[in-house]
């Protein structure tokens, strides 16, 4: 079976200061997940990778869920033509609330 061609991963600049909310000791793991998951089939539909409904957090179509007791949501879009996921935010879940940064998101 061909594998399938990879996507390159971008991140948003917002990216960086939703990292600095999280603990540094994740940011490895985080990275290795994302490309793991999101670098050859990032619209597969799986446990932890699911399309969103509208209306969604930045207007994004996907969110990936990772890290302890999966409480990281990483959140994304997909651009076939150019093979490339664009990562718009990564949030904490704490809870039911779901943090950007310092800041709680509210729908």
């Amino acid at each position: 079976m061909a594998k399938q061609p990879k996507f390159d991963v971008l991140f948003s600049p917002d990216v960086v200061d939703h990292l600095d909310a999280i603990d540094v000791k994740y940011h490895s793991g985080l990275k290795r997940i994302i490309d793991e998951q999101l670098g050859h089939t990032p619209d597969k539909e799986t446990r932890n990778r699911k399309p969103l409904r509208r209306p969604a957090p930045f207007d994004v179509s996907w969110e990936l869920r990772c890290g302890p007791q999966n409480s990281f949501r990483v959140f994304y879009k997909i651009d076939f033509d150019q093979r490339i996921v664009g990562i718009v935010a990564i949030g904490v879940k704490d809870r039911n609330k779901l943090f950007f940064g310092s800041e709680e998101f509210k729908p």
